[in-house]
């Protein structure tokens, strides 16, 4: 029997993008699970953002993370209960069955997808990134280490999938067996879509999210982040200013999305 192809996220607000996502997606994946929880990375009670009409369409199943996260917890320790609660739910597959992770604004080129042969124990998609709008290239980001992969049998930890199987892993001497060497990389891997909300929506993000260090004013008022945009300059303050590029070196079928999104292009 032929392997299915599961792909999953974590969800925080990201509606329009997962929409692209399914798009993009639903003719070579098998079933699509998000997971969404009632609290944000740092213990606060949020409300729902998924749409509840995707819960409507084919293929797509939507888990709720209720449980409230321990007290004393870091945000990244309440991310990773997150991500395994997705591991829970996927009893109903086989070991064959390829189990894909990516964060929400990374999807992986469907292409790679058709046909895939997973020869090693994990993969990593590495992906073009863009920030902002889809057409403004994020060279210092790219390759972006973006969806990885693992046949259901091999995968014990999807946190352990996302943190620790990393490029840099390949590099390191045969006698490091702390770090994980059986891993395949697949080219060419997709898009990471950073950021590519309103100025709103990004300081929402940014007060919300695992990395705490950007919950500053100084990263996450809405005059910066305009401000940057408008430059086309790195949130974060690295130096880095990013390139408006052709909408040509996107493939016809992506193109024929984000298309639909002009308040995201240049």
């Amino acid at each position: 029997m032929k392997s299915k192809l599961i792909d999953c996220i974590t969800f925080f607000q990201e509606n329009f993008i997962f929409n692209l996502r399914y798009k993009i997606l639903k003719d070579v994946i098998n079933e699509f699970i998000v997971c969404e929880s009632i609290y944000d990375h740092r213990g606060r009670k949020k409300k729902l953002n998924f749409d509840k009409r995707f819960i409507k369409k084919k293929k797509i199943r939507y888990l709720i993370y209720k449980k409230k996260f321990p007290l004393g917890n870091s945000p990244w320790q309440n991310q990773a209960l997150q991500r395994e609660f997705i591991l829970k739910n996927l009893s109903h597959l086989s070991d064959e069955d390829y189990i894909f992770f990516s964060d929400p604004d990374e999807i992986p080129n469907p292409e790679k997808l058709k046909n895939i042969n997973l020869k090693r124990k994990y993969g990593i998609f590495l992906q073009k990134s863009f920030s902002y709008k889809f057409n403004l290239y994020n060279k210092y980001e790219s390759p972006w280490e973006g969806t990885r992969v693992s046949k259901k049998r091999n995968l014990k930890s999807i946190d352990y999938l996302r943190q620790k199987i990393l490029v840099k892993n390949l590099k390191y001497s045969f006698w490091r067996i702390d770090k994980e060497k059986d891993i395949q990389i697949f080219n060419n891997g997709g898009w990471h879509f950073n950021n590519i909300l309103s100025p709103k929506k990004i300081s929402l993000k940014l007060k919300s999210f695992a990395h705490t260090e950007f919950s500053h004013e100084k990263f996450s008022s809405l005059k910066v982040i305009k401000y940057k945009i408008k430059k086309r300059f790195d949130l974060f303050n690295r130096g880095h200013t990013f390139k408006k590029i052709k909408l040509n070196v996107f493939p016809k079928t992506i193109l024929k999305e984000i298309k639909n999104y002009k308040k995201f292009l240049l």
